[in-house]
This record gives C-alpha cells, structure tokens and sequence, in this order.
C-alpha cells in the first residue's frame, strides 16, 4: 500500500502540540508536505502561495494546467506530481509529533526574525526545543575547522565564554572540531546555543555527537534545527544550504580558525551576502589553518583580539550581574514605567522622557536609583540599558 494510500487523521494530542500556530493542522500538513519536494524550495513555494492565494491545500491538489498558470516550469511540474503520490500530508504531521519535533512557518511569530530577513530563507523550520527572546535577537554565529589545532581549540573556548557571558546565544553546525567546541562550551557555561543539521532531525551527524545533541536538549538550554525534513541524510550538497542558515540565524559569523577550503569559509562569505558582520581570529601566517582566517582578515572582515571587538561593533552593550547582588524589583510606578521601556539597546535619556511621559527631573532621579540598585547601567552619555 502507497504512502498516499493510507488513511491518518490528526489527533487531539497533535492539535494540543501545536496550540499557538497560526496555520490550522491542515495547512500545515501541507506546509510540512511541500516541504518534502525537490525542485520546490523558497521561491517556487512563494509563487504557489501567490498564485493560489495562500490556500496551500489546493496548490498541492493543484493540476498540471493549474501549476503551469502558478509559473511552474514542466519539468518541476512533473516532479513534483510525481512525488506528492506518494507523501501523506498528514502522516507526515503525526510522525513529527511522534518524534515531539515542532515545525515553524514563515507563518509563525516565532520563526527567527534575523532569518526572515534573507534572500531564499526556508519556509519550513524543524525543531526540537524552543526559541528564548535572545535567540531570536542575541545571537553569534561560531565557526571554522573540524581538525583544529590546540590554537584553535583555545580560541573557540574564550571566546565562546565571553559571549556567553554577555548572554550571547551561541550558533553552530553540529560538526566536529570548532563547532562541537562552541556548543560544548557553551553548555557547560550555562549559555543557549542552536545547532543547525544539514540533515532531517532523525539522524545526527556526525553520530559521535549524539551525546552533544543529547545533552543540548535535556539541558533544555538549546535547540537542534533544520531545514531538512525527515529522512534527509547529511549528503555533500546540503552543507552550503545548513551555512547558509546559520549565518542567516547571526548577527554576525566568527570564525576562529579555518584553512583555505573550509566549510567556515562558505559561511562568512554566506554572511557577507545576507549583509552580517563576519569577524575572524588572527593566527601565525605560515599555519595552514589559519590562511582562511587571515584571509578573511586581508579581505575585509573584522579581526578580532577581544570579545568587546564584537559586541561593540555590533553596538550590543551587555552587563552580567553578580550572582551575589542581584538586582531588585521595582517599587515605584516610575521605576515600572522606565524598565518597561528599557531594553538591552542602549536608549537615550531624552528618548526615555519622551515614551515615559514623565517629567526629566523624575526620569533622572528614578535612574539613578535604579542604576545604583543594579536595575540599569548607563553605557554612554546618558545612554541607558536594563541590566537584566
């Protein structure tokens, strides 16, 4: 009996799954079901949805004349009738919440603000974990070899401390080398990370990462994500598309240490496309992990000898509190008002004044005892952030 064949309703439990998507169970079989089809990737999906009037049940039940009027070329059109015979867009649904693997749509809230913004972004997310505020806003992407040296190795570890000190979420592909250290390190800093797979969430790879992946999310600290369905292996060519996605995830792209041909290498270049900042650690010019690095240097990216060479040139101003002063709660309207208004971007006093409708002689006085109970920190000339 086909896939297509087979009679799967969708259950009360995966309906609960899902409580806050957009899209009806339905709409986003068909999402998940499109996404299973080669030849139909972000564009091609976005002229179906203009077409049919974002009614995606019918551009998959859609005819040959239907699809060629939505812009469709034949040999896509062919393609892709032949293999939605055999995908059950609701099977798929169910076996993702068999595996509790969550989708995100272009649709959604909470599909990565950063990504939303580049060129052929995936319309289709799988998860397994959930997205803090700080990933969607506060995030570096960390990058470079798998066979790093002791270099290398210390690099990724200090500087992947710093940020996360900063309360940075720490961004990487899973491999071996750089990656795995950044992730690592990040956990075991008590910071977020995302590890992104160039294969469906079913399979991790490399496999001797397992217990890293494990680890990232009983540590309820981070997040696997792909763009690859179910059943998709880790092939040569998925690779470009998993860069391309953690750049897009970034503010910016680190690389700490990477020879000439380098996947890292294909990443920065990736985030210079998206129009993101790539920083690059300098090294001794006659190692050969370090040409891709020192290159990137030579051509333009930002070499950096601190973490504040990142933060800074990202205008991302983050103050840790002391564990053993932490910062009390507000009292006073006033105090209410202000931290309300506070982010972790630095906003000037006049502009506080302004959205707070409160007299200047309050709004001064208020964050002065704010800043002294640890509430705010002023990192310029009365630029003020939240400190927690």
């Amino acid at each position: 009996m086909g896939q297509q064949e087979r009679k799967v309703e969708v259950h009360d439990k995966t309906a609960r799954y899902y409580p806050a998507n957009v899209l009806s169970l339905t709409e986003l079989s068909y999402w998940i079901a499109f996404s299973r089809v080669m030849g139909i990737g972000p564009v091609r999906f976005q002229m179906l949805l203009d077409f049919f009037q974002e009614d995606v049940a019918h551009a998959w039940q859609a005819s040959s004349k239907d699809l060629q009027a939505a812009g469709l070329d034949q040999g896509t059109i062919k393609n892709f009738i032949k293999q939605r015979a055999n995908i059950n867009p609701p099977y798929e649904l169910e076996r993702l919440h068999r595996l509790t693997i969550r989708v995100i749509t272009w649709k959604d809230a909470t599909y990565p603000p950063l990504l939303r913004k580049i060129d052929y972004a995936p319309p289709v997310l799988y998860t397994c974990g959930k997205f803090t505020e700080d990933d969607l806003h506060y995030t570096i992407g960390i990058v470079g070899t798998r066979k790093m040296s002791s270099y290398g190795h210390q690099v990724t570890e200090h500087f992947t401390k710093e940020l996360v000190k900063g309360k940075i979420t720490i961004v990487s592909g899973l491999a071996s080398g750089v990656d795995t250290v950044a992730h690592r390190t990040a956990l075991n800093q008590g910071g977020r990370t995302i590890a992104v797979l160039a294969c469906g969430l079913d399979t991790i790879y490399p496999r001797t990462n397992y217990q890293l992946a494990r680890d990232i999310l009983d540590s309820e600290r981070g997040i696997l994500l792909s763009a690859f369905p179910l059943g998709i292996r880790p092939e040569p060519g998925n690779f470009p598309a998993r860069n391309h996605i953690i750049s897009g995830l970034s503010l910016g792209i680190l690389v700490t240490e990477a020879p000439l041909k380098s996947g890292s290498i294909i990443t920065a270049n990736s985030a210079l496309a998206q129009g993101r900042e790539v920083y690059a650690v300098p090294n001794n010019i006659f190692s050969t992990n370090s040409e891709g690095t020192n290159k990137l240097i030579r051509d333009g990216a930002h070499p950096v000898l601190h973490v504040n060479d990142i933060l800074e040139n990202l205008n991302i101003h983050t103050v840790p509190l002391d564990e053993g002063t932490p910062a009390r709660n507000p009292t006073t309207e006033e105090e209410k008002i202000l931290l309300a208004l506070l982010t972790r971007e630095p906003q000037y006093i006049d502009e506080l004044i302004r959205l707070s409708k409160l007299d200047a002689p309050i709004v001064t006085s208020t964050l002065t005892i704010m800043e002294l109970d640890g509430m705010v920190k002023q990192v310029g000339s009365m630029q003020y952030i939240r400190t927690t």
